[in-house]
């Protein structure tokens, strides 16, 4: 269905107004305005994560890199994670790249000069005109004078024949050339302000202005600013770190070319974003460009010693750093750039860089404050960053929620998340059945006592009354007493009188529901990680301790896990329980032992065991100590079966759910169901869920 899109007056909810005129219809694309995401979405979009590994900040981190899908409402929208905002910076990065060229990097500063230097030869030519062929009257002085001012002009003309090709040597003759023309005279000027301010600024913040017109005195202040700050990162390289006191005497002093900085590590990195854009440009020109571009950098920055001072901190800076300062940008487009341009583009690409580092390099949600939107906002546009905005609030509405919390940086699931999580774990099963219609466990008995059935009985003393007046009704109707014995009063009246006894009482049936005592046995081997079982383990272990709560409270549950050994699992811990790649041992053995114990003290005469394993056991305990053998040893068998039998005489029924369509697997389970009567399922990991729900519900409402 296409949603209706127009340009103009759109209401506070985002979608259009409509005014009776015609309006265009479009597909939903993700752009148009939506509702907040709830905390419930976002856990649940972090679930399969949080049962795996029981980690909210891994979790967390794991979906704010993947994003989140769109749901199935038609107008939701998917929220694109950092790896999508990785991808757009390297493909902008790209585009740029396959965009522009630097083949004549210094074309537009090559024409201005051209261009400087015509209007001073068309000054020259124009006062040439207008004064040196007039009469002279014969006066001998203005005949001098105007043979000075003709051999003055052809003297101009000369020099300006004889200007170098090159531009830095250009520069330098021009600053000496004696202008005749004003506008050509501003225009240069204009130009080395420009050149200067621009080359020295992509260094240092406010350079530029320093150095110009600046006295002797304020020249060697900025020298010595240069040469103190190569004497911090001259120590540094050579493993003698600068005390903080020196670094904040050093900014107290030149602190105005550092704007925020507070610690060398940020000099450094401001140093590295201005510098390494100039590198990068050099890296990335022919060896003659480079060397054309030096030669100009020269021209402009008058001061030789400041010249050799800067060359000599961005040689300290480049060894410094671990992968140098700047590197070579392959521009192979069509679209040429001036020396601004390519400055600018080689900027933005080094930002690009420096940001998709960042992303690389987030550890925690908490990091995400390191990227500014701003930043994001004028790299990528405004989408993009609304979206890096919407993925860092992420965690506060989890917060909110009370699902998480913070304790400094740290997020934790809290008790209230655990159990939401464990819903949410049933609800995606349950959905799963009602599509699969995955019911043949349920078998269901009437009687007097749970939820109202479908179908009623007569009413028997001692049952509750729980009246079905159509049936009760229909049956004293269809008695012999109730023939038609009308009054002249109640036919006036419309109505019939209708006698009723005990035996006309009819009530509603309702499934019969007794409480259960259940333990769930958790094979939390390694193998049962390394075949990807873990997951569905624990997600049937949640859903099934979210179901007794929500729908059967007076049931007892207990989570237990055994692999060397076994152990109750207090429920508060079942959600962030995760599997040891290291712990060997199949004792499942124990493990009945403790299911037994746990049972043992529960009035419930329905009382079972569901196992969840993927192999046979190979570990038992004798003497107190833990026998451990793979292939299993016919002890280990013998012993486990010994445990079943126990369970058996106890009224205890096994149930077992196999992960594995071992042979062996098959044969033992075979001997437990054989001596314990109970019921053994295959079934794949995805399935799980599933048949361990429908069995529990069609159990549980059968007794």
């Amino acid at each position: 269905m296409g949603l209706p899109l127009r340009a103009d007056d759109p209401r506070e909810d985002g979608w259009p107004a409509y005014d009776g005129a015609e309006v265009r219809y479009a597909r939903w694309d993700g752009r148009q305005r939506l509702p907040d995401l709830t905390a419930d979405e976002v856990l649940g979009a972090l679930a399969d994560d949080l049962v795996e590994e029981s980690d909210v900040e891994d979790a967390l981190m794991r979906l704010l890199r993947r994003g989140m899908a769109a749901g199935e409402d038609p107008r939701s929208a998917a929220l694109p994670g950092l790896d999508a905002l990785r991808q757009r910076l390297a493909r902008a990065r790209r585009e740029a790249l396959s965009r522009y060229q630097l083949d004549d990097v210094l074309g537009d500063i090559r024409e201005e000069l051209a261009a400087i230097v015509a209007a001073e030869r068309r000054g020259i030519e124009r006062r040439m005109a207008g004064g040196a062929f007039e009469d002279t009257d014969g006066d001998p002085a203005r005949e001098e004078l105007e043979v000075l001012a003709a051999d003055l002009a052809a003297r101009r003309q000369e020099r300006l024949d004889a200007l170098p090709t090159d531009i830095g040597e250009r520069i330098r003759a021009l600053r000496d050339y004696d202008f005749l023309e004003p506008d050509a005279r501003q225009r240069f000027e204009a130009l080395l302000d420009r050149l200067g301010g621009r080359m020295l600024d992509a260094v240092f913040e406010g350079m530029a202005d320093a150095i110009r017109d600046a006295t002797p005195e304020q020249l060697a202040a900025n020298r010595e600013m240069v040469r103190d700050l190569d004497a911090l990162l001259q120590r540094r390289l050579a493993g003698d770190e600068p005390a903080q006191a020196e670094v904040d005497d050093f900014l107290a002093r030149h602190g105005g070319f550092f704007p925020g900085a507070r610690t060398l590590d940020d000099i450094v990195a401001s140093l590295e974003e201005r510098m390494a854009t100039m590198q990068s440009l050099m890296r990335s020109l022919s060896a003659e460009q480079r060397d054309e571009l030096a030669s100009m950098m020269d021209a402009l920055l008058r001061d030789d010693r400041l010249r050799w001072d800067l060359a000599q901190l961005a040689s300290t800076l480049d060894q410094l750093l671990p992968g140098g300062l700047g590197g070579r940008m392959r521009f192979r487009g069509q679209e040429p750039l001036g020396l601004e341009g390519a400055l600018g583009q080689l900027d933005r690409l080094g930002r690009l860089e420096r940001l998709a580092d960042r992303i690389d390099g987030l550890d925690s949600p908490g990091d995400l404050g390191d990227l500014a939107d701003e930043e994001v906002r004028d790299l990528l546009g405004d989408e993009a960053a609304d979206q890096l905005a919407a993925l860092r609030d992420l965690a506060r509405r989890l917060e909110e929620a009370g699902y998480v919390s913070r304790d400094g940086e740290q997020l934790t699931l809290t008790p209230r998340g655990a159990r939401r999580l464990g819903q949410q774990v049933l609800d995606q099963l349950f959905a799963r059945l009602s599509r699969d219609a995955f019911g043949e466990h349920d078998v269901r008995r009437t009687g007097g006592a749970g939820e109202r059935a479908e179908t009623s009985s007569p009413w028997q003393f001692g049952r509750p009354f729980d009246l079905d007046l159509r049936a009760t009704l229909a049956s004293a109707l269809a008695d012999p007493r109730n023939a038609p014995a009308v009054s002249a009063a109640r036919v006036a009246a419309g109505g019939r009188r209708v006698l009723l006894s005990p035996g006309d009482f009819v009530v509603s049936d309702a499934d019969v529901r007794s409480d259960a005592a259940t333990v769930l046995l958790l094979d939390m081997s390694r193998s049962m990680l390394l075949r990807d079982c873990a997951l569905a383990a624990k997600k049937v272990a949640l859903a099934l301790q979210a179901l007794i709560r929500s729908r059967f409270p007076r049931d007892q549950l207990h989570i237990v896990s055994f692999a060397y050994s076994a152990r109750e699992i207090p429920a508060d811990a079942l959600a962030t329980l995760s599997w040891d790649a290291w712990e060997y041992g199949t004792n499942l053995q124990h493990g009945l032992q403790v299911a037994r114990g746990l049972l043992a003290r529960s009035r419930s005469a329905n009382r079972s065991v569901l196992v969840i394993t993927d192999g046979e056991p190979t570990a038992h305990i004798e003497d107190g100590q833990v026998e451990f053998a793979y292939p299993p040893t016919r002890r280990t068998i013998r012993e486990t079966l010994r445990e079943v039998v126990r369970c058996t005489r106890d009224g205890i029924v096994i149930n077992t759910f196999m992960l594995d369509r071992s042979p062996a697997l098959a044969a033992f389970v075979e001997h437990v169901t054989r001596l314990n009567r109970g019921r053994a399922f295959h079934a794949d990991p995805e399935d799980l869920g599933r048949y361990v729900l429908v069995d529990y519900v069609g159990r549980r409402s059968a007794r």
